[in-house]
């Protein structure tokens, strides 16, 4: 009967329209370079446990970055606007064997596998998302589980739940009214699995909205440092993506900034940017950080010191986005020009850096950052003139006009 009544409402779905990896309708088709598109999410889970082929191909991916459909995404989006409006559910429950699963969630001896079934039935559609939500104590009940258990395995889950539905105002206001569950947050960033790390780094993005959600994450012995743990240790694109927002995001106060000053932030996004397959998002947010960590003096200190960090910043202007250029500028201007630092400086002009803010200067930069162009340069022709390295004394800079209105790209 249910087989018949199945066989009825199946609806033909075009091969072109599912995903390679879920064979589900996409929703946000997006195209490696191997020109095979995928669905955004199954794409990322793939990358994120740390694949470096197409899955259809099985071509090594020189790139892993991606480029949305559109085309695609329209026909899809056309498609589904002549189904049947209350086209039946793939869950694998009913609304009603879910609410039991949930009600029940706290006292079930086999929570793994209740667990299974809300994420299952959450990732169908964004209604059966928004009916979870809705109901009373759910998120409460599912929390609950992270803060009794100790099963990687089960705690893992919870995460992939709270990730479906953590855009939810209810959500986020739960989680940030008990900090008991951030515990089980550093345990998964230890030993859980690369996407479930994933998942509880974008979670503590997102509730670290207030000042006093993010001295709770802080506060949680050995959490900071694990997070700085996670992108120092991943190659990832997404996993080292989404520590860096994470940090971004509770790197509001001093003493977080200089713990992580203490960890050596300073050279591990040195090594990030310099990495030649670096993706352009993980360039930006990680000079974000950069500039974040260089409003302190102990930040500016170490920038100073780090050659490295400096000729990648350089390298990286006008390479990256807008907002990466602008992050590295105001970088460079807090070492060079409010720390007065001279080694920087040097460092900075010896990677043809003047002729890199030159080229900022002439760029579509806001009226800020080109003054900071202006401002380094100075510096740099003042530093050049001090400069002991013969060599490098005889570079552009000593002669430079700044009447100079342009200069062509090199």
């Amino acid at each position: 009967m249910v087989r018949n009544r199945r066989e009825e409402l199946y609806v033909t779905v075009p091969t072109l329209f599912r995903c390679p990896i879920s064979m589900d309708v996409m929703k946000s088709p997006v195209s490696l370079c191997t020109g095979v598109t995928y669905d955004r999410s199954s794409i990322q889970t793939w990358l994120s446990q740390g694949h470096n082929t197409c899955p259809a191909t099985m071509q090594i991916l020189p790139s892993t970055d991606f480029t949305p459909n559109l085309t695609l995404r329209r026909l899809i989006n056309l498609w589904l606007q002549h189904q049947p409006p209350h086209a039946p559910s793939s869950s694998a429950v009913t609304k009603s064997e879910f609410l039991e699963i949930v009600k029940n969630l706290n006292g079930e001896k086999n929570r793994l596998s209740s667990l299974l079934k809300i994420v299952e039935f959450l990732k169908c559609s964004s209604e059966n998302r928004r009916f979870f939500v809705s109901l009373s104590d759910a998120i409460v009940n599912v929390v609950g589980v992270l803060v009794d258990c100790d099963v990687v395995e089960v705690c893992e889950l919870v995460v992939a739940v709270l990730d479906l539905v953590i855009s939810e105002n209810e959500v986020k206001e739960i989680l940030r009214s008990d900090r008991r569950y951030l515990s089980k947050f550093l345990m998964i960033l230890k030993n859980g699995k690369l996407s479930s790390r994933i998942q509880t780094a974008k979670i503590l993005e997102f509730i670290a909205l207030d000042v006093n959600s993010q001295r709770k994450i802080v506060e949680e012995q050995g959490l900071l440092y694990e997070l700085y743990v996670f992108i120092n240790t991943e190659t990832n694109r997404f996993a080292i993506e989404a520590g860096l927002s994470t940090l971004i995001a509770i790197s509001t106060t001093r003493p977080v900034r200089k713990e992580l000053i203490r960890f050596g932030i300073v050279e591990t996004i040195g090594k990030i940017i310099t990495g030649s397959e670096t993706a352009r998002i993980v360039v930006e947010k990680s000079l974000k950080l950069l500039e974040t960590v260089a409003t302190c003096t102990e930040g500016r200190s170490a920038i100073g010191k780090s050659e490295d960090c400096l000729s990648g910043i350089v390298t990286r202007l006008m390479k990256s986005s807008r907002a990466a250029t602008e992050h590295g500028v105001t970088v460079l201007w807090s070492v060079c020009c409010l720390a007065r630092d001279e080694a920087a400086r040097e460092a900075v002009g010896k990677v043809n850096g003047v002729m890199k803010v030159l080229l900022v200067m002439q760029s579509d930069c806001s009226a800020g950052v080109r003054q900071m162009c202006g401002e380094l340069v100075k510096a740099l022709r003042v530093g050049n003139s001090n400069s002991s390295n013969k060599k490098y004394s005889k570079s552009c800079l000593a002669s430079y006009d700044t009447k100079t209105t342009h200069i062509m790209p090199y």
